[in-house]
């Protein structure tokens, strides 16, 4: 059992790696955008500790911070 949360934190490490590299258009992007950038990343991390690593936090608290860092970016 050990060892499948060990994968799933590394699983977690490399999502968030991968979608951080897609946002090399960076620049490119209005305030709005990058907020709900960093809300998405960072509810995602959020909600992967509370469920420790559980998919559905993981998705939910992507979901939630992409929100609430899309309406702070207005």
């Amino acid at each position: 059992m050990k060892n499948v949360k060990t994968l799933s934190k590394a699983g977690l490490a490399l999502m968030l790696a991968v979608s951080m590299a897609g946002c090399s258009s960076w620049d490119n992007m209005s305030r709005r955008q990058k907020s709900t950038v960093g809300g998405a990343a960072a509810g995602g991390l959020a909600g992967a500790v509370i469920t420790n690593g559980g998919v559905l936090g993981t998705v939910g608290g992507a979901a939630l911070g992409g929100i609430i860092g899309d309406q702070v970016g207005k």
